[in-house]
């Protein structure tokens, strides 16, 4: 079955980095767009990044244009999601997320396939 597995969170300063990665297995990697997305606690699931099926076309939420910066290695079914001076707004829950849209997609009803989270702290 489809597996989207996150992994890189954790608890940062404020003004510091982190780089989540989302290890896919289950599918044809490079037939699915992918992005980010992120929920923090009371809040609504919100669109971070997305990245096309083969990684030219990116989109970003304003929140984190010039920030963040999204890749994909379709070698190794990773996609990877930098993130530079952060600050407690980015503090959430991320979620990688696969689409069968070529682009990719700012909605999350487009997307097929979720992992399971992970958290990224931000104390300031």
């Amino acid at each position: 079955q489809v597996q989207l597995v996150e992994s890189g969170g954790g608890l940062v300063q404020a003004g510091g980095s982190l780089r989540l990665s989302c290890a896919a297995s289950g599918l044809t990697f490079d037939s699915y767009a992918m992005g980010w997305f992120r929920q923090a606690p009371g809040k609504e699931r919100e669109f971070v990044a997305s990245l096309s099926r083969s990684g030219s076309n990116t989109y970003y939420a304003g929140s984190v244009k010039g920030r963040f910066t999204i890749s994909r290695d379709n070698a190794k079914n990773t996609v990877y999601l930098q993130m530079n001076s952060l600050n407690s707004g980015d503090t959430a829950v991320y979620y990688c997320a696969a689409t069968s849209y070529y682009s990719g997609s700012t909605y999350a009803s487009n997307y097929n396939y979720w992992g399971q989270g992970t958290q990224v702290t931000v104390s300031s």
